[in-house]
């Protein structure tokens, strides 16, 4: 049996909407059990009701305005600081939470702790690609600034999440840069390709910002701060998008049909887009899976989510990419 421990105060959305998603989850893995990290008048309930449902009681909750460092080190008994302090412990082999995503990297990188030799763990997430084929890509914003060591790490991390969750053999790696030239690219960018070079690591040139959804790569590396910038355009690009498409329909009966005849394909792309289908981004490099939600997530954002945890965790993907980076 997998225990995933699921923080479900500090979202956006009310614990009612994270609890229809493990219930979700719990209905669709018979070998999965959830510790529920919350409010006693919020897990205990749904505890009693459920099979294989255990409840976390915590007294605190971070919010998103709180300052993230300082409210984990203040707020022993936050849901977040007990569900990561209870992975740490061995009650749980997994974690997910929708709450304060500074929040959950202070606290999952404190508690659950790193891989030993893990310089910074990153934040990655399977973007969908034109070919089908999902592109693993790191760091979306965990480490704004990272030395070419640290990248080559971040490297060996996207493969193994690429080999162990993915399926692919040999994951070919990318390196963002604003051409795929090797010359191309800021002095740090070089140094970051001249590292990746080195890294033993499947390095196979530079990507461009048109890679991320093309599935040229397997697996595409960047800083924290570049990383960041590139996911919060393709978010808002694909807002754009929708935006505009629902505001065509009312242009015309002809334009109505045809939506209404792609509406089922524009909700699945919206929900590829939104990574729904995995449940949000997975933290790497650290002792066990940590998924990290949205702060507006949905229930089945949830629900995906808590079964990616338990799916990381079942595929050793810790130890994996312990052995990838030579530091088990």
């Amino acid at each position: 049996m997998t225990t995933i421990c699921v923080d479900v105060m500090g979202a956006d959305k009310e614990p009612e909407v994270l609890l229809d998603g493990v219930a979700q989850a719990l209905a669709d893995d018979a070998d999965l059990s959830v510790l529920v990290a919350g409010a006693a008048d919020v897990v205990e309930p749904f505890c009693a009701s459920h099979d294989r449902a255990r409840a976390l009681v915590t007294t605190e909750v971070i919010t998103m305005s709180e300052h993230p460092a300082q409210a984990v080190r203040a707020k022993k008994d936050a849901s977040i600081v007990r569900a990561a302090a209870a992975v740490h412990a061995g009650e749980a082999d997994g974690l997910f939470s929708a709450g304060s995503t500074g929040a959950v990297l202070t606290a999952a990188t404190f508690g659950v702790g790193r891989i030993k030799g893990i310089k910074r763990p990153a934040l990655s997430l399977p973007f969908p690609g034109i070919s089908g084929k999902p592109t693993v890509f790191l760091d979306m914003g965990a480490n704004a600034d990272v030395k070419p060591d640290v990248m080559v790490q971040f490297a060996h991390m996207g493969r193994a999440y690429s080999r162990a969750i993915l399926g692919v053999e040999d994951p070919r790696v990318g390196l963002l840069c604003n051409g795929s030239e090797d010359t191309k690219g800021s002095e740090m960018a070089l140094a970051y390709h001249a590292a990746l070079e080195k890294g033993n690591c499947g390095f196979a040139g530079n990507a461009e910002g048109t890679d991320l959804l093309a599935g040229t790569f397997d697996v595409i590396v960047a800083d924290g701060f570049t990383g960041n910038v590139a996911l919060k355009s393709i978010e808002g690009t694909g807002k754009f998008v929708i935006k505009r498409l629902k505001a065509a329909m009312g242009e015309s009966l002809t334009n109505k049909i045809g939506m209404a005849l792609l509406a089922k394909s524009l909700k699945s792309l919206a929900a590829e887009m939104s990574g729904d289908e995995y449940g949000g981004a997975i933290l790497l490099g650290l002792r066990a899976p940590v998924v990290k939600g949205h702060g507006a997530t949905s229930a089945q954002a949830v629900r995906m989510g808590t079964l990616a945890a338990a799916r990381a965790a079942r595929a050793g993907l810790s130890e994996k990419i312990a052995a990838a980076c030579d530091l088990s």
